[in-house]
């Protein structure tokens, strides 16, 4: 994250919240999960976040599947 250094080199969070319309509780919010990564751990934690959201929605599909197969058989028998 380019804003985070150029933060640490002296430029104001007003400055840089104010150039890209955020609170500046956003950047901070940002300062406090990016801060200090390597662009190398910032991809790998972007794509850990895209597989894990893929997983949720996997878990959701076989979830509702085994609910609708569970009532099927309940009216049957």
């Amino acid at each position: 994250m380019n804003l985070l250094k150029e933060n640490e080199q002296g430029r104001s969070v007003s400055d840089i919240s104010r150039e890209l319309g955020i609170d500046k509780s956003t950047f901070y919010y940002w300062r406090k999960k990016y801060g200090g990564m390597e662009k190398q751990e910032l991809k790998r934690l972007k794509d850990l976040e895209a597989e894990n959201l893929k997983l949720k929605q996997m878990y959701a599909d076989v979830s509702l599947d085994n609910k609708m197969l569970k009532d099927i058989l309940s009216k049957k028998f």
